[in-house]
């Protein structure tokens, strides 16, 4: 059938896939790369201008990649950061001028849909329904869903750029700060405590972000090509070691990527959170996620 590709611009990361799909649509990957850009390390409402050159010379980057693979069909997605950001509609008119890769918008609602269906390539039998958890650094997307039907699903703007900018500021995070984050998501959350309520699990899966740093520290032996698992109660050792460090001391540990140094508190924060809502036996790790759902759905629509 060809060889495709999709964008995705989170807040975070702007993350590019590229594979060459078959006619019965499976596919085989080309390549993939990721870039930290940080969109929202100024705020959420406006892209510094730092960021904004990254972000810019990321996509230009990418374009020349797909050219080099003779890649034309192309998608690109633009999440929180590029909804809510003053000068995110400048950023993409730039992307366009300069590439001609067109960054469609799309809203949490579509980035829920888009996150189940990678996530059930990646996990194809879930044991029951469990709750998808997608940590980026604008918004959080829950799916409680099984692996044929999603039964409840929303984005929150609670992104762990947004945590991070709003209520971390000490070196290491104080007692104070944790108390506002917690009461924070206790407010914010109450759409997720409810619907947990009328759809229980004890299965929590984790897409992208923040999950990839517990995947290395504790679930180092992979079983499975595109997802891992480890036991829920695992988390609380890790959580409990790092609560106390400061970013320097992160920075030392081989357990925490470098680029994720900085926020990570905040999004062990949010998943402690989620895990007090319900007795969670075991977490699974996916390794997809929005783009790979963003693929299914560039190749099945052609």
């Amino acid at each position: 059938m060809g060889k495709y590709a999709v964008i995705d611009l989170g807040t975070n990361t702007f993350n590019l896939l590229m594979v060459e799909a078959s006619s019965n649509g499976q596919w085989t990957e080309l390549g993939r790369e990721r870039r930290f850009i940080k969109l929202a390390e100024e705020g959420i409402g406006t892209i510094g201008k730092a960021a904004y050159a990254r972000g810019i010379q990321a996509i230009v980057d990418y374009d020349a990649i797909l050219k080099t693979h003779g890649v034309e069909k192309v998608r690109a997605f633009g999440t929180a950061a590029l909804r809510t950001a003053g000068n995110g509609s400048d950023f993409i008119r730039e992307i366009k001028a300069r590439t001609g890769v067109e960054v469609q918008l799309i809203p949490g609602e579509e980035e829920a849909r888009l996150i189940h269906l990678g996530v059930i390539q990646a996990i194809p039998a879930f044991s029951g329904r469990s709750l998808i958890m997608d940590i980026g650094g604008g918004s959080v997307e829950f799916i409680l869903a099984d692996d044929h039907e999603v039964y409840w699903a929303q984005s929150f703007p609670i992104g762990v750029a947004v945590l991070y900018k709003h209520f971390h500021e000490s070196d290491p995070i104080s007692a104070v700060e944790m108390e506002l984050v917690r009461e924070h998501l206790a407010e914010v959350l109450v759409p997720l405590r409810e619907a947990m309520q009328q759809y229980p699990t004890a299965l929590l899966i984790g897409a992208s972000g923040s999950f990839d740093v517990l995947e290395g520290a504790l679930a180092p032996e992979q079983t499975h090509p595109h997802h891992t698992r480890f036991p829920a109660a695992d988390f609380y050792p890790f959580f409990r070691k790092l609560l106390p460090t400061t970013v320097a001391e992160r920075l030392a540990m081989p357990e925490v990527p470098s680029e994720r140094a900085d926020m990570i508190i905040v999004a062990l924060v949010l998943i402690e959170y989620v895990l007090n809502l319900a007795p969670f036996r075991e977490i699974l790790v996916s390794h997809f996620a929005m783009k790979e759902g963003m693929l299914v759905d560039l190749v099945r629509g052609d």
